[in-house]
């Protein structure tokens, strides 16, 4: 635990040593807002809540998250410090955590510095803050499962450039699984089991659970699941690396 600590430390640090850092939290910053307000119908919905503004976190993290995991492990490569790395007195789990959780908490600071806009929806009115602490919760879980997915391309390639558009495409396939305009030709043709479980792969079917206040266990679970799943890939892709 030491060990990934040391790692995640050192990698943050990394994210405010260069533009990339700001570039992400300002272009995070100004695109869910201008979402929210814009196209959100945030003034005409008629209620106090931030449902126009969570709304749009999957289809922002779609671009954006990959876009920050793809230096995770694609740079190491490129630079050649992935043997400096490997070489250190650390497991490889210790690598992976300490960077997955270094882009997690970055991502997390990303998200809490939208702070005024639930200050902004308390001010115009009287929302239930109790949902939209349960819709940060699950906004951060669902980034944690972008981020896993990201990291784990990232270990399989040199090309940041690869790794951003595989992420970006396998993390759509988990936002369309839940898409019910996609879903709802299989009706009829396909056993209800099988289109309940893909949906139950799906990002959305999730996150749209815990974004109204819903805190169920199972939509906890699967997050969990999913990112240890791909973390432990990402462990095999480095254990691999380093053996072969």
């Amino acid at each position: 635990m030491n060990g990934t600590l040391t790692i995640m430390r050192r990698e943050l640090r990394s994210y405010f040593s260069t533009p990339l850092a700001y570039v992400f939290i300002v272009i995070f910053l100004v695109l869910s807002s201008w979402f929210t307000f814009n196209f959100g119908n945030f003034y005409n919905g008629g209620q106090a809540n931030l449902a126009p503004f969570f709304g749009y976190h999957p289809w922002l993290y779609l671009f954006l998250i990959p876009a920050l995991s793809m230096r995770l492990w694609a740079e190491e490569h490129k630079t050649g410090t992935i043997e400096l790395l490997l070489t250190l007195p650390l497991e490889i789990w210790e690598l992976v955590a300490g960077k997955f959780l270094a882009a997690w908490a970055f991502t997390a600071i990303a998200v809490i510095l939208t702070f005024p806009i639930w200050i902004t929806v308390n001010y115009l009115g009287a929302p239930d803050n109790g949902v939209i602490m349960a819709a940060y919760l699950g906004s951060l879980m669902m980034a944690g499962g972008f981020l896993a997915i990201g990291s784990f391309i990232s270990a399989t390639t040199n090309n940041q450039v690869i790794a951003f558009i595989l992420a970006v495409v396998i993390c759509f396939a988990f936002l369309l699984a839940g898409f019910q305009p996609l879903l709802s030709p299989l009706v009829g043709w396909v056993p209800q089991a099988i289109i309940d479980a893909i949906a139950s792969l799906s990002f959305l079917t999730h996150f749209s659970s815990i974004s109204k206040g819903v805190i169920d266990l199972r939509d906890i679970i699967y997050f969990a699941l999913l990112i240890g799943t791909f973390l432990y890939a990402n462990v095999l892709v480095l254990h691999m690396k380093k053996t072969g």
